[in-house]
């Protein structure tokens, strides 16, 4: 599938998926629909309905493979939105549904614009890991048992707008990250220097050597403190920091590998960003 979308014209994978993903995103009409008098139920069933066989009509593979997954997480970003605004225990979820299908979009949004050439449908990270998979599960039963038996346990606004501020500073460095690093930057640790490949040191690169991981690492945290799950909390931040204690050994020897003495005094200069995590070590 990833193969699929290197055969859409170039340029045109961008347009296409913030179109459908703003299409997605038009749910948040959905009350007006209910207040002509659909309930909201079957409204919601007949909008996806309509939304699906829009996309069937007006793409064919691989443009439709595309759209629907854009599509999709702009529904859900939409569906976020108004369970955000909603008088219920619920509308914390709302900011982590926003939050989630936010980050999932702008992945393959910025490679799109940023290195299309490494560009798949793999870019969207919602296939990641089974891992990644059992972890957002997790966290989705956790809030919803404390939300049924210690709904007090959810309204804690001090601690779920802290955990938003973490989210939206993790998403804006690791975007920021991205951007910086340009066509160097890839969803895949490489492990073979490419023509093109040159040691990003600027930007926000200059005040770690892992923006994006530490962009991701207190964005996934965050999403936990915003739900205020104690449990997942505590688990999502040592499973994260192992997780990238290890990605960050595995890419640094490789760029040790392809930088050498450049790199090596990069390091020395410049934190990785992550709490206790140093890189790999470098015998002298």
């Amino acid at each position: 599938m990833a193969g699929c979308a290197a055969r859409v014209p170039p340029g045109s994978e961008a347009r296409l998926s913030l179109a459908t993903f703003l299409l997605g995103a038009s749910v948040l009409a959905l009350p007006l629909l209910t207040r002509a008098g659909l309930q909201g139920r079957t409204g919601l069933a007949l909008y996806v309905a309509g939304l699906n066989a829009l996309l069937l009509l007006l793409y064919r593979p691989p443009r439709y493979q595309i759209a629907i997954r854009a599509c999709f997480l702009g529904f859900v970003f939409g569906c976020g939105v108004l369970l955000s605004f909603s008088q219920s225990s619920w509308n914390h979820f709302g900011w982590y549904v926003c939050s989630l299908s936010l980050f999932h979009y702008s992945e393959y949004l910025v490679t799109a614009v940023n290195n299309p050439k490494s560009l798949s449908l793999d870019s969207f990270l919602l296939n990641h890991s089974l891992e990644y998979t059992v972890a957002a599960l997790s966290s989705w039963i956790e809030f919803t048992l404390e939300n049924i038996f210690w709904p007090e346990l959810k309204q804690i606004p001090w601690l779920s707008t802290t955990g938003l501020l973490m989210v939206v500073f993790g998403e804006c460095l690791r975007k920021a990250a991205m951007f910086t690093a340009g066509s160097n930057f890839n969803h895949v640790v490489q492990s073979e220097k490419s023509d093109t490949h040159t040691l990003v040191t600027s930007g926000v690169y200059a005040w770690f050597r892992h923006p994006s991981y530490v962009g991701w690492f207190y964005w996934s945290i965050g999403t936990q403190v915003m739900l205020c799950n104690p449990i997942c909390g505590v688990v999502y931040a040592l499973t994260v920091w192992r997780f990238f204690r290890d990605r960050t050994e595995e890419e640094e020897i490789s760029l040790i590998h392809f930088f050498g003495e450049e790199y090596l005094e990069y390091k020395k200069r410049v934190p990785t960003g992550l709490p206790f995590i140093k890189g790999v070590k470098v015998e002298l």
